[in-house]
């Protein structure tokens, strides 16, 4: 087979990039393994960079009618007490309105209907995409992508070679990148769940030494995150359905009657949280994106969103090249100089939000609860942690940002106006720095 990219891997950032290729009228061959949905927990918080993505690529209309909006974050400290409704000393809210743009909220989409969505806004360019199901993509050999198919194993000549693979990439191997792990001292559990119709923002509610994090889905469900300490999980299930259903009942009782909708082990996951970030993002006419190049934390829910903005880039890129008769790998370099910044600095956020609730101590909770507050007090503070989150645009924290979250420094009574937020909101020419410099 002949193609002009090949793309190793159908997942929601795989696909985003052949949808984008396909409609700019590259010719494309995406091989996935899975031949049906995946029972895997992977993500549904869509930020409002990737929605801005899914609209250009012309899908938006589908994903919000099955998506749930989540225009606000609220952080509610609490105290248990014991055969007792538990008593709130804390609740900050964050809000998406807050960065100065018309994508003001994310979304909550089940992960498969986005693939789904994604998938067949592709097909509908036939001529140019070409989805292999069930293939698996086995490496290189002779300068081709080699797969398998069924009994059948044959090769593939492309222009450019993209690796979207998921944590386990053969191409990121034939790269020969660098891969530094990171691990972190919890683990998670996630399950969905039914949910009072009235439970719509999305809430994380702590205590010294308890997280629960809640996303409202579509169809009054309800995505939830518990946090264990690392290898932890044996234990609690030894425990029994009972003890999971009494700790979430305890921390929000509102869940007591929808959990019990668990009724087996095997449909809550165990997430193991760990992040690396590669040294390279391309070599030659090889290329990686989404977790094949990094893994972040998933506190900031920035995972899949990072592999859409890397699949608009790459593919606006990539598109361009076949558009203006250039050699593709001699731009890749302009991925790599737009891409790994902007994921450095998630996965430092990410990061920073993941030791937050890192650390079991009821004096660790007080300056966490002061730290979160203050970024709502502060109206700098607060846009610059959405506007960051969002994927939109970039504005640094400072060292006077840092001391007035941690109390040294009085919080700062002006409002941020549009016009300065607009200053950090990345333009096209920053996106896709190619097409002004040639």
């Amino acid at each position: 087979m002949r193609t002009d990219v090949f793309i190793a891997g159908g997942g929601v950032g795989g696909l985003t990039l052949a949808a984008k290729l396909a409609s700019r009228g590259v010719h494309v061959t995406i091989a996935e393994q899975l031949t049906k949905e995946s029972p895997v927990y992977k993500g549904e918080l869509l930020q409002p960079k990737t929605i801005a993505i899914l609209e250009r690529l012309g899908v938006i209309d589908e994903i919000e009618d099955c998506g749930h909006v989540i225009d606000q974050l609220r952080f509610q400290e609490i105290r248990r007490h014991e055969g007792k409704s538990p008593e709130e000393i804390n609740l900050t809210e964050l809000n998406y309105s807050r960065v100065a743009s018309q994508y003001d909220h994310a979304l909550m989409v089940p992960h498969e209907r986005t693939k789904s969505i994604i998938r067949e806004r592709g097909q509908s360019f036939g001529e140019h995409f070409h989805y292999l199901g069930g293939a698996r993509f086995l490496g290189f050999e002779k300068g081709m992508a080699k797969v398998k198919q069924k009994k059948e194993t044959f090769y593939v000549e492309a222009e450019v070679y993209i690796g979207a693979e998921g944590r386990s990439s053969p191409t990121r191997k034939a790269m020969n990148a660098d891969v530094k792990r990171k691990d972190y001292n919890h683990h998670f559990l996630t399950v969905t769940m039914p949910r009072p119709a009235s439970y719509t923002k999305g809430k994380i509610i702590t205590t010294a030494d308890r997280f629960l994090g809640l996303f409202p889905l579509p169809d009054n469900e309800v995505r939830t995150v518990y946090l264990i300490k690392a290898g932890e999980y044996k234990t609690i299930k030894e425990q029994g359905l009972e003890s999971l259903y009494q700790a979430y009942s305890e921390l929000e009782p509102e869940l007591s009657e929808g959990v019990r909708a668990i009724d087996d082990w095997k449909k809550v996951q165990l997430m193991i949280p760990y992040t690396y970030h590669v040294d390279k993002y391309y070599s030659g006419n090889l290329a990686i994106i989404g977790d094949a190049a990094h893994t972040v934390h998933p506190m900031a829910g920035e995972g899949m969103n990072l592999a859409v903005q890397d699949a608009d880039v790459l593919g606006e890129l990539l598109a361009w090249c076949k558009e203006n008769n250039k050699n593709y790998h001699e731009y890749l370099h302009y991925y790599e100089d737009v891409r790994k910044p902007r994921v450095s600095s998630l996965l430092h956020l990410s990061h920073l939000s993941a030791l937050v609730y890192s650390f079991r101590f009821e004096w660790w909770r007080k300056i966490r609860m002061r730290a979160v507050q203050r970024i709502y007090d502060d109206d700098q503070l607060h846009v610059k942690q959405m506007l960051n989150i969002s994927g939109l645009g970039a504005w640094n924290f400072t060292v006077v940002d840092r001391a007035i979250q941690g109390s040294v420094l009085p919080a700062r009574s002006k409002k941020v106006r549009d016009k300065t937020q607009w200053r950090y909101l990345f333009s096209e020419s920053e996106d896709y720095p190619w097409e002004i410099e040639k």
